[in-house]
């Protein structure tokens, strides 16, 4: 099956700064994919390849990047009607209404007045903004502002949808029904395709590729990824915390410590954590092994690439 959206061998900088380095990535009917990753390792800028708004580029960069298998070079004019794109600072106007904003996107799209209303009605039902029809953009909340700018990015009935961090800066409820949202148009066949920097999201994807400065670490289902986790995570607990410090700084092996709780938490390398969990011991610690997340994932992963960079 062909994909709705795709980049293969993808290359592409500004200036001296390489923001992506060879980079593979499909995404198909019906599919959540989440593109996870820090500030700065590139997710935008694959996103606005694409989507077509940027080309791979001259000189160094390349690759190709193609909808519907057809590069952005050579897709026909309609390439761009069949994606919803929403980009990190998605822009509504917001002295105009709710609806105003819809129509207005409508007419940007040249979405046909019958289609216009069924939709109208239909994406105000799914999001449930309704209510706040009459109410201007400006005002809205932080969700329900993002739940509109999805809104406009779905009017012209898109097959792909892809999204920068749509999540960010929005309280923890009006994260859950985003993604809620998000659900209701994959179980419809719309493809979609989330950028986060959000390590917690993973889970909720069919499929995550991690980016770590401009390549691709790791790629597969959530399961699959925490199952081929080559970390170890150890939960301390110690008297002395100044003393832990001393430990913990003064060792290469440990990839990163942060307070969990009443205990600590420890990550590094699965070759190194028996050495590392007997030195914790004999200082007087008290070490379990845990259970790994996406963060600890991440982490590993990315320290691994620039120790063999």
């Amino acid at each position: 099956m062909t994909p709705l959206l795709e980049v293969r061998g993808l290359r592409r900088r500004f200036g001296p700064v390489v923001a992506l380095d060879g980079v593979d990535l499909a995404l198909a009917a019906g599919e959540l994919v989440g593109l996870v990753g820090p500030d700065g390792a590139g997710k935008s800028t694959l996103l606005r390849c694409l989507v077509g708004v940027l080309d791979p580029g001259p000189g160094k960069d390349g690759g190709v990047a193609a909808v519907d298998g057809v590069s952005w070079a050579r897709a026909p004019k309609g390439g761009r009607a069949r994606l919803g794109y929403m980009p990190q600072q998605f822009s509504l106007y917001g002295d105009l209404s709710v609806d105003e904003n819809l129509r207005f996107f409508a007419d940007l799209f040249d979405v046909p007045r019958k289609a216009f209303a069924e939709r109208r009605e239909r994406l105000l039902g799914i999001t449930r903004l309704g209510p706040a029809k009459d109410r201007p953009a400006g005002k809205l909340s932080g969700g329900m502002y993002k739940k509109l700018a999805i809104a406009c990015a779905l009017l012209h009935d898109p097959r792909a949808l892809v999204l920068d961090e749509p999540t960010n800066g929005v309280d923890p409820v009006s994260r859950r029904e985003l993604w809620a949202l998000l659900y209701e148009f994959v179980k419809a066949g719309v493809g979609v395709l989330v950028a986060t920097a959000y390590m917690d999201e993973v889970a909720r994807c069919g499929r995550v590729a991690m980016l770590h400065r401009g390549k691709i670490l790791r790629e597969g289902t959530p399961g699959a990824l925490l199952a081929g986790f080559a970390g170890a995570v150890l939960e301390v607990r110690i008297a002395d915390r100044r003393h832990f410090d001393e430990i913990v700084d003064a060792d290469p092996r440990v990839i990163a410590a942060t307070p969990a709780g009443a205990s600590l938490k420890l990550i590094t390398g699965d070759a190194d954590a028996a050495d590392v969990e007997a030195r914790l011991v004999a200082a007087g610690a008290e070490v379990t092994r845990g259970a790994p997340d996406f963060e600890d994932l991440y982490l590993v992963a990315s320290h691994a690439a620039t120790r063999g960079a």
